[in-house]
């Protein structure tokens, strides 16, 4: 099937394109044209943006910004990114990660999605030609979404505080059994006085384990400290079953891998 690309110098324009019926956006490619490959007929055009700044990454004091259109292969390997590094590395093979960006990431069903659920855990905001807005809030409504996204920012972690783990029986480029990414901050008697959790293939979107975060508060990093919040885990999410792996297994393995998460 021939699709027609219109490429546009500003978001704007390519936004005003959108509108027609049948096209999608087009960032790396990796979803839009494999669903066009498997005989998605409903994609016709496809509309691009060369806006220079959706492929800029700033780091401008506490903040971190990333454009829409960089690639994980350039966050893996960007000198102040380096805590990203591994969530942006879990993003397919090296092939993929030079194609895949963030805002097409920000999309992606569950298995895939890695990164967007380290962007959750991070409390991300996403800019939009629309405006700005939290990642929990833009993932509940992506599905109808026709804004284009121009980028994410976040404050970036204390060091230390950011952590990441992809489970997958292939290594290393393996799609998700499940993903987790959380945000600790420790007080200063050793006890944790802020966590975000983060979930990939719990739903079809990533996720928060808000009841997990709550237990955690004002308890330490130990085995007995973090208990109640792994028997607590699995609250409110609906794991996917794919070939990859039944929501019963995903729920079963669930808190076995948070829990070598928080004591790393």
């Amino acid at each position: 099937m021939a699709l027609a690309l219109q490429s546009f110098a500003t978001v704007k324009d390519a936004s005003a394109a959108l509108k027609a019926a049948g096209t999608r956006y087009l960032g790396g490619g990796t979803l839009v044209l494999r669903a066009a490959n498997e005989g998605d007929v409903s994609v016709s055009g496809l509309v691009r943006s060369t806006d220079p700044s959706l492929s800029v990454i700033t780091v401008s004091g506490g903040t971190i910004r990333i454009g829409a259109s960089v690639t994980m292969a350039a966050i893996a390997r960007h000198p102040e990114l380096g805590q990203l590094a591994k969530a942006a590395r879990a993003v397919g093979g090296p092939a993929i990660r030079n194609m895949a960006t963030v805002g097409g990431n920000l999309f992606a069903p569950s298995p895939y999605g890695d990164f967007a659920v380290a962007l959750l855990a991070l409390d991300a905001m996403v800019s939009t030609n629309d405006g700005e807005m939290p990642m929990e809030a833009f993932l509940a409504k992506r599905g109808g979404s026709r804004a284009i996204v121009t980028s994410v920012s976040f404050t970036r972690p204390a060091q230390g505080s950011f952590r990441f783990v992809k489970v997958s029986r292939v290594k290393p480029k393996g799609v998700s059994v499940l993903s987790i990414a959380a945000i600790l901050e420790q007080a200063g008697d050793g006890t944790i006085s802020s966590a975000r959790i983060a979930l990939g293939c719990m739903a079809d979107r990533p996720m928060r384990a808000k009841t997990a975060e709550k237990a955690l508060l004002g308890r330490t990093l130990d085995a007995d400290g973090i208990a109640s919040a792994l028997a607590a885990a699995g609250d409110g999410t609906a794991p996917i079953t794919d070939p990859i792996a039944s929501a019963w297994y995903r729920a079963q393995v669930l808190p076995v891998h948070l829990g070598r998460l928080l004591l790393s």
